[in-house]
Order: C-alpha cells, then structure tokens, then sequence
C-alpha cells in the first residue's frame, strides 16, 4: 500500500474483469465483490459494507489516487464507460440488486430517474408492529398476518402490494440463520414454490413463497443482519416485497388469527413428537424447547425438520 492507502501499481489489474460473471456471482450469494474489482482496476477486494462506498476507506484511498496518480488509476466508472453502451452494467446490478440492465445514463446515478427508484425502495422501512400476537406453546403467532403452510407469512399493505417474511416457528426451529437470500427486484415468485434460501453453517432450505407476484423490493438489512429474521420475524426481520395481482386467491389458501393459531398449535404437536422420538419423553412442565434446538439435538435432523416442516 502506498501512502495515500491505494493498491500498488503491482496490484492493479489492466484487463476489464468480467462484469456480468461477477455480478452474477453476488445474485449467488457468493462474496460481494468491491466496485473497483469489478470494473477491473483492482484484481481482489470484497465489499463488506454493503456498497456503502462513501463509509469505505479503500473507496477512499482509490479517489486520492485517482486524483493524485494522473491518470495511473481511474476511477471505476471511468473504466466502464470505455465499453459498449449494451456492454455497462447498471450499478444496481452491479450490487447484486437487480437481474442486468445497462446503464443508460453514463453513470450519472445524481440524475438517474431508475437510480431514485431503487434509492426509494431502499429506504428504511417502519417495523412492523403487529396490533396483537399470541404465544402457541413458545412460538409468536401475530394477528392480522397470514400464515402459509410452508412457514412463510403474508402481511397485505397496499394493495397489492404484499410483505413477506418467515414465520417465528421455522425461525426458531431451524435457526439461527447465517444467510437469507431471495430473488431479485422484477423477478417472479409463485404460492408454493421455492423463493426464500435459508442457510446454517453448511446446510440450506428453501422456503416457499406464500403468494404470486412480481419481486418490488427486498429487505437490505438481512442480507448483513440474517439474525432480524430471528429475532424479529414479523418486523424488522421481514425479506421481501411483492405486487400481487392473484391476492385473492392466494388468501384462499393461507391461514389467519385463529386459524393461525391452530396451525401452529398442529406443528408444535409435531415437533414435540418428533423431540420424544429421538430423545425420549421431556419433562411435564409444560415447556417446548425451541430457539437452537437442532444445535443441541443433531439427531433431530436438517433435512427431516425442511421435510416436514417447510414442506420441501
């Protein structure tokens, strides 16, 4: 590192990397690769703030040198303009937001109509705070939520517009989680197919999408902090948003308020059967034991709780 705390010339790379393999890679879930990687200026650096690039002192380091090198270092989207206009990808994509799409206005992002839509989408959500949840044998189930059978939940907002989440019982059961991932911004998701990742440790599920529609926003916060699904499954722990044109029809097919209640009463009767078997009878004092449980039980099985629990 020279003073300015850039990368040496050595470490430099003057071939353009492969922008849509790498971009590809972030919607992956593998590491999200640093800007200045992927346009070629560096060979290796990993973002591990988010792309919150003004908070980054590499980012930093790199504008000094871009200034104070004379043309020696260029600045990433200086590199990117020097391709094909069907051949720049948009910063979005470039974050592992959206599926590819070109930059259209020579990355100009101050002055990019798509730019302050995505920055909308983005912005800090209110917690959702259920007007009233109850307790079924340790687990929270919220009132005016539905709930799928898969462990997922639904909360109507505007229609039609959709949030989604997972349930506190998967959460509990099968967490804590070290990575959630979701489909990106435009994509489709449909009632009762695969559209949640979940991962602990080594192991993965998929949890199923509790209703059809297109993919409107995705909750950043989880992506770094995969724990607010834990421990706030129905607030700040949510995943994703949808535009449902089939709402009403999926309604048909979820569970709510008390109906909630009954399901989830249902498959606390299961997992407390399923604990006996493995280990034997528990105590009588009317207690479940829930939050990391496959930690202290491994008998109990990843892929026998993604079976029967999120039906997958």
């Amino acid at each position: 590192m020279s003073q300015t705390g850039a990368p040496e010339p050595e470490n430099l790379d003057p071939q353009m990397s492969n922008i849509n393999r790498n971009s590809s890679s972030l919607a992956n879930g593998e590491q999200d690769q640093c800007l200045w990687m992927q346009a070629g200026i560096v060979r290796k650096k990993y973002c591990n703030r988010n792309y919150r690039c003004s908070r980054c002192v590499f980012h930093k380091a790199l504008m000094r040198a871009v200034q104070d090198r004379k043309g020696a270092i260029v600045h990433w989207q200086d590199k990117l303009r020097q391709l094909p206009h069907w051949r720049r990808p948009c910063v979005h994509h470039m974050k592992g937001t959206i599926e590819y799409r070109s930059c259209t206005n020579d990355y100009n992002c101050d002055h990019c109509e798509f730019d302050q839509y995505i920055q909308d989408q983005f912005k800090v959500h209110i917690m959702i705070n259920p007007v009233d949840s109850f307790v079924v044998d340790g687990f929270s189930v919220p009132q005016g939520f539905y709930l799928y059978e898969g462990h997922s939940w639904a909360k109507v907002e505007e229609n039609p517009s959709v949030r989604i989440g997972i349930d506190d019982f998967v959460a509990k059961v099968l967490g804590p989680f070290d990575r959630i991932e979701c489909p990106l911004m435009g994509k489709k998701v449909e009632q009762g197919k695969a559209a949640i990742k979940i991962m602990h440790g080594e192991k993965q599920a998929h949890v199923l999408s509790p209703v059809t529609g297109i993919v409107t926003s995705i909750n950043p916060q989880v992506r770094n902090l995969p724990e607010l699904a834990n421990d706030a499954p129905y607030g700040e722990g949510w995943i994703m948003t949808v535009h449902s044109s089939t709402i009403r029809d999926n309604l048909k097919h979820l569970f709510i308020n008390e109906e909630s209640r009954n399901f989830i009463s249902k498959e606390a009767k299961r997992y407390l059967e399923l604990i006996e078997d493995v280990i034997g009878p528990l105590s009588t004092d009317g207690g479940l034991p829930v939050n990391g449980i496959l930690g202290t039980i491994p008998r109990l099985g990843w892929e026998r709780l993604c079976r029967l629990f999120l039906r997958t």
